[in-house]
């Protein structure tokens, strides 16, 4: 073998290597829990090195890949192995939005609209309710082993679309369409029993302020919204969870058909 064959073995394996780093990335930018803001860059990076080094070998066992002939070339594949790791990741991400949704609505309802705290996991002010359902939400996706949904996800990606083989879909933006508008509908479902059982007590309300007129109405109806809407939410908890495994599932199943749409 000689010296330029060696060089040439060397050069498509680093490359290999680095564009599987590259797709291994595009998780950590926004994909639950992996892409938390919360999260050091350095950890992140870190994770993203040694899930890199653990799937290099299985991606060698697929494909042989050389790098392109010039440097242009090369930064297109990359950008493409890039769009692919974020496509795992944001999809998760649209997925679990489907909570913040929720959370706002019980927020407006219950009262607690006015009220707001940082959320360090995006950097963004989310109420009361919004918060601890994502942060409950999040816990879960660890305990159910959610992140290994996420992990798996990647990997199969190696499979389904190999190095340097992705043809763009023009399907994919309508799909990415239809995952977005399934976080309002998603939201909405979390949210109907609270929103239920408060327009009950607002029409309750509504029928005392007309029998009653010198009851005032406003005293009243904020804490029954407090009591109702907290009372409420603590009796759904349990359903909610199980909620959370269609969620999950329904994401791993919106991966699946994003990464076929992008197959060879």
């Amino acid at each position: 073998m000689t010296e330029i064959d060696l060089y040439d073995i060397f050069q498509g394996q680093v490359a290999a290597f680095l564009l599987v780093l590259t797709r291994t990335s595009g998780i950590f930018f926004i994909s639950p829990f992996f892409g938390s803001m919360n999260v050091s860059t350095r950890i992140r990076a870190g994770a993203a090195v040694i899930f890199a080094v653990l799937l290099f070998p299985v991606v060698l066992k697929m494909s042989v890949i050389h790098a392109p002939p010039t440097l242009l070339m090369f930064a297109f594949t990359v950008a493409k192995e890039l769009f692919i790791g974020w496509l795992i990741g944001v999809i998760g991400y649209i997925t679990l939005a489907a909570v913040n949704t929720a959370g706002k609505i019980m927020d407006m309802q219950v009262g607690f609209a006015v009220v707001s705290m940082m959320d360090p996991t995006t950097h963004q002010q989310t109420g009361l309710i919004g918060n601890f359902l994502y942060n409950l939400t999040i816990i879960y996706f660890l305990v159910t082993n959610g992140h290994h949904v996420i992990i798996g996800a990647l990997a199969e990606s190696f499979r389904v679309i190999p190095l340097d083989s992705m043809i763009w879909n023009d399907s994919l933006p309508q799909l990415m369409t239809d995952f977005t508008a399934g976080v309002w509908l998603n939201g909405m479902k979390i949210a109907m029993p609270v929103t239920f059982a408060i327009l009950l007590t607002n029409v309750g309300m509504g029928i005392l302020a007309r029998t009653m007129p010198q009851m005032n109405i406003f005293v009243v109806g904020i804490p029954m919204h407090l009591t109702i809407g907290t009372g409420m939410l603590s009796m759904v908890l349990p359903f909610y969870l199980l909620f959370l495994d269609v969620v999950f599932n329904e994401m791993y199943t919106h991966i699946t058909i994003a990464l076929k749409a992008l197959a060879p």
